[in-house]
């Protein structure tokens, strides 16, 4: 397949990449910038502009792009930004696929398990309606811009992940040198859910989702063993040999990201269950956050 995909060099598009490519199929990247042709298309979310023309012939799209959530404070032009980046960029390719004299047979479009808020110990799956916060309001106004897209008969996905696991990148990588120094452990009760998937199992769905024919709508990008925040972080020590005696301090994350930022990345609590995924036949690669970690940290 020809796969057309945005955002590939960030965490999850580099790792795609190579799947694509070890499976046989060609990559089209959306690109900003620079010189385009062969396997490169333009294009600029902010300036609403494609290259459209270069989207025909490819059999399937990819939306990766964002602005990252967990970078900066979120202020109100940070928020913005957040939102502007998924909706805007999401729309762009979505209308313009839609136009396409041949369009691809599938649209697999990122969201993220936001979408559901901070629900306790409810059971999230697919069915389960939206929550509240910003986050949640983001997820909606993300997939909701994918329409056009599905209304022009693209069998369309909307992914929504969890916290990938990388040591290359995202949350693990963060959490990796205080948890090797000691200095790693819960954040706040320890008791929210965490839903995580590994960087193998991100790619793996995706790719999954391109080629399974009866996949469509919201689909969870998790793993089928969700854990407590205590748990993932016990777990993270046993795997590095390391104490995880002490608490996350969470005074000095709110001070330099804000609590808003802070309640609804680290102390959300989200069950979720990846129904859709399981039933589609799906087979998990790491299916528990112990065998995850010991693969992607070499233990």
């Amino acid at each position: 397949m020809d796969v057309l995909v945005s955002g590939s060099h960030g965490l999850v598009g580099s790792a795609l990449a190579t799947a694509l490519a070890s499976d046989g199929h060609r990559m089209v990247r959306l690109v900003r910038g620079g010189s385009t042709g062969g396997d490169l298309v333009a294009w600029d979310p902010q300036a609403a502009t494609i290259d459209a023309a270069a989207l025909e012939g490819v059999d399937a799209a990819v939306h990766l792009a964002g602005e990252g959530i967990g970078e900066r404070r979120w202020s109100p032009e940070q928020k913005a930004r957040i939102l502007e980046s998924r909706t805007a960029g999401t729309s762009l390719l979505a209308g313009a696929l839609a136009g396409l004299a041949r369009p691809p047979r599938v649209l697999v479009s990122a969201s993220a398990v936001g979408y559901y808020g901070s629900r306790g110990d409810e059971v999230l799956d697919e069915r389960s309606t939206p929550g509240e916060g910003f986050l949640s309001e983001v997820c909606r106004a993300w997939e909701a811009a994918a329409a056009p897209a599905a209304e022009a008969g693209i069998r369309t996905v909307l992914l929504r992940s969890g916290v990938v696991l990388s040591p290359v990148g995202g949350a693990l990588r963060r959490m990796l040198l205080p948890f090797r120094l000691g200095l790693g452990g819960r954040q706040g009760s320890g008791r929210q859910w965490m839903p995580w998937i590994s960087l193998a199992d991100e790619v793996g769905a995706i790719v999954h989702a391109l080629g399974s024919g009866d996949l469509s709508g919201p689909v969870n990008a998790v793993a089928p063993n969700p854990v407590r925040n205590s748990e993932f972080a016990r777990t993270l020590g046993k795997v590095l040999h390391r104490p995880t005696i002490l608490r996350t301090p969470l005074l000095p994350l709110k001070l330099r990201f804000g609590a808003e930022l802070v309640d609804e990345l680290l102390m959300a609590s989200q069950r979720v269950a990846p129904m859709q995924l399981q039933e589609s036949g799906y087979v998990f690669e790491h299916p528990t956050v112990e065998a995850a970690l010991r693969d992607l940290l070499g233990r």
